[in-house]
C-alpha cells in the first residue's frame, strides 16, 4: 500500500484502532464503500460538523468495538466526507504519509497537503 507521495503507507493510529480493516492503515479495497484512506487528526469543529451531517463519530458504539473519538485523535476518514468537510471550511488536518494514494481518486493533492498535519516539534 502506498501514500500520496508513492511511499511506504504508514499506520494511522493505533489508539484508538483505526482503518476500514482495523490494522491502524488507512488501506481500502473494493469492499471500503466509504473509502476510509484519509488519516486526520479529529478536532471539535469536525466532529460537530460530521455528526450536523449524519456520521456522529463522537458517540461509542461498543458493540462495534468503536470508542468514540474526541479531539485530538487521529482517524482514518472517508475521503469524500474529508472533502465535503474541505468545501465547508470545517476539514481536520491529514497526517499525509499515513493517507493512501487512493485518496487522489478523490482530493486533490494540493489541497491534501494545504491542510498537513505537522509534529509541535517538526515546527520552528
Amino acid at each position: 500500500m502506498k501514500n500520496i507521495f508513492g511511499d511506504p503507507l504508514i499506520p494511522c493510529c493505533m489508539d484508538p484502532i483505526t482503518g476500514y480493516f482495523r490494522d491502524g492503515l488507512c488501506r481500502t479495497d473494493d469492499s471500503d464503500q466509504g473509502r476510509h484512506v484519509v488519516c486526520a487528526q479529529m478536532t471539535q469543529e469536525f466532529l460537530t460538523f460530521s455528526k450536523s451531517v449524519g456520521n456522529d463519530l463522537s458517540t461509542p458504539i461498543p458493540q462495534y468495538n468503536f470508542p468514540g473519538l474526541k479531539p485530538g485523535d487521529f482517524w482514518c476518514l472517508c475521503a469524500l466526507r474529508w472533502k465535503e468537510a474541505f468545501v465547508a471550511g470545517k476539514a481536520p488536518l491529514v497526517k499525509l504519509e499515513a493517507t493512501a494514494e487512493a485518496a487522489l481518486h478523490y482530493v486533490d493533492i494540493t489541497d491534501l497537503i494545504s491542510y498537513a498535519y505537522r509534529h509541535a516539534d517538526a515546527q520552528s
